[in-house]
């Protein structure tokens, strides 16, 4: 009878551990893979994606933003291998990068929610909040499970802002996954610390983005505390790839509390204000996302965020858990 293979590993002295450490299933893994099994119409190829996308992050998006020198050295080699493992039928014409891996902005107290949950959950086509053809689910199982990591995005930058350490990877098999495999990036936080993350980021004038991938089993996965200098989608939004939904709400002005001190105007990560010396700020609701960037920022409280029925619903956890349950029950009266 063979001895088990993670006994054998724990009888290697501390050279045989190294040697053999790269060829070690750890458990976190093998979380990864039971979940990719039990996800219908999970294929290899889609596991290789998030395999690949989880293992080396860093690696990853420092490519996907062009700040990593293998797109410089390996450019062509390093587009190939990015189609192969975004790869999808020719049937599939109207399905772009943006549908495959895209985020959904969050005001504060919506962040909040994503990340002070209490029991599993699981929300599922969500279309009318989540605007993408694909990855669109919330699915979150051990919700007390979040990891900090340090941001990828500020990371691949020669002078990113600071503090790294801004990314918050919420529930199983995600953030197992992240500590594991990057123990000196990601360390686990309660459920309290992750609020000060985002309250802080909040502060700074930084955008929270609830982050959704196809490759990570269509569903959401990690909140980001995105700045417009290193933040990867937003660059993307920038070049015309429109990796970000809206909020669901827009930035209005208070004329009557505004003092035309231009600060909104020079803070908001979209651009969607201008300002002219004198005059009132102006707010261009095609390009506002709702952030609360400027309302946070208005000492005068001069500005305030009102939903946009023309824009996605909001992510409001608790609203749509809520909906989830009356629909429940009310089919469950029938």
């Amino acid at each position: 009878m063979h001895a088990p293979r993670s006994a054998i590993f724990s009888r290697l002295g501390s050279w045989g551990r190294r040697l053999l450490r790269p060829f070690r299933i750890l458990p976190a893994t093998r979380a990864f893979i039971r979940e990719a099994r039990r996800t219908p119409g999970y294929g290899l190829l889609d596991f290789l994606h998030g395999y690949v996308y989880a293992r080396w992050v860093y690696l990853y998006i420092g490519i996907g933003t062009g700040e990593h020198r293998a797109v410089r050295l390996f450019g062509p080699l390093v587009r190939l291998v990015a189609r192969l493992l975004d790869y999808r039928p020719a049937c599939a014409e109207t399905i772009t990068f943006a549908d495959t891996y895209h985020g959904k902005v969050v005001p504060l107290d919506a962040a909040r929610q994503l990340v002070t949950i209490d029991r599993p959950i699981r929300l599922t086509d969500l279309d009318h909040v989540i605007p993408y053809h694909l990855a669109r689910d919330i699915v979150i199982r051990n919700p007390d499970h979040i990891a900090l990591l340090e941001c990828p995005c500020r990371s691949s930058r020669p002078t990113p802002c600071l503090p790294l350490d801004v990314c918050l990877v919420v529930g199983e098999p995600f953030a197992g996954f992240i500590v594991a495999h990057h123990p000196r990036r990601a360390r686990w936080v309660s459920a309290a610390e992750a609020v000060a993350v985002l309250k802080a980021e909040a502060r700074r004038g930084h955008v929270h983005h609830a982050f959704f991938k196809e490759a990570l089993f269509g569903r959401f996965y990690a909140i980001c505390n995105c700045c417009a200098c290193c933040c990867g989608a937003m660059q993307a939004m920038r070049n015309g790839v429109p990796m970000l939904a809206s909020s669901g709400y827009l930035s209005r002005l208070e004329a009557e509390r505004c003092v035309q001190c231009g600060l909104c105007a020079q803070r908001c990560p979209f651009g969607a204000i201008t300002w002219e010396e004198g005059g009132y700020p102006a707010i261009d609701s095609a390009v506002c996302m709702g952030c609360g960037v400027c309302v946070n920022r208005c000492a005068r409280k001069a500005l305030g965020l009102v939903r946009d029925p023309v824009k996605p619903a909001p992510l409001e956890l608790n609203r749509l858990l809520a909906e989830a349950e009356s629909g429940a029950n009310r089919r469950g009266a029938i």
